[in-house]
């Protein structure tokens, strides 16, 4: 299934969605699965991207127009784009400088691929530093470090905000300390467990 997502930056209505929506239309994407934003993607709160992972199941393949539509800059969009990876979620851009990527072709995986090492060299990056942290904090008899993105507690406590209907599921990632990307991962919309919250909750 083919899911679209189209962006403009701002709300004031002098910027319109239409170029978005033809274009991710023509590409085969049914009109009710495009979900869509009228936000800055630096600042604002992006609803339509929350409803568009949500809706996201494995095998899916999320299309959008240009690859700035997606991420907030190239950190959040490597991370973004690993994370779907690594649901399953195949992507696609139509035009620009990413319209090679198509992760239902051979060439767009390898694009992807490259994605991906970008977010793994990122995560040693940050093991580094985190670990040359800690040295430097132990030798100085501090002790410290990061915890679990998500572990049974956490998952409890997110399934129980997410069954209240009027939760927004930005607000219950931020307070847990996760992103939205994330929350999905692990539980559903209807507050299901996912296979990777099931993993979780069996251990």
């Amino acid at each position: 299934m083919l899911i679209g997502y189209a962006r403009v930056s701002k709300a004031d209505g002098s910027q319109v969605l239409d170029l978005q929506i033809d274009a991710l239309v023509k590409s085969g994407v049914d009109r009710k699965r495009i979900y869509s934003d009228h936000a800055s993607s630096r600042k604002d709160s992006r609803p339509g991207l929350e409803s568009c992972i949500k809706a996201l199941q494995p095998g899916n393949t999320l299309v959008v127009w240009k690859l700035d539509r997606l991420g907030r800059d190239m950190k959040d969009l490597v991370t973004l784009v690993d994370e779907l990876h690594d649901l399953g979620i195949n992507f696609k851009v139509l035009e620009g400088h990413g319209a090679q990527i198509d992760t239902t072709t051979a060439n767009g995986r390898l694009i992807f691929g490259i994605f991906a090492s970008l977010a793994e060299y990122e995560r040693e990056l940050i093991r580094e530093r985190t670990y040359a942290g800690l040295a430097a904090a132990r030798a100085r008899g501090r002790k410290g470090g990061r915890p679990s993105k998500m572990d049974k507690a956490t998952l409890k406590m997110a399934m129980v905000a997410m069954s209240d209907k009027n939760a927004v599921a930005t607000d219950i990632a931020k307070r847990l300390g996760i992103t939205t990307t994330t929350l999905y991962k692990y539980v559903n919309g209807d507050v299901t467990l996912k296979a990777a919250g099931n993993a979780i909750m069996n251990k």
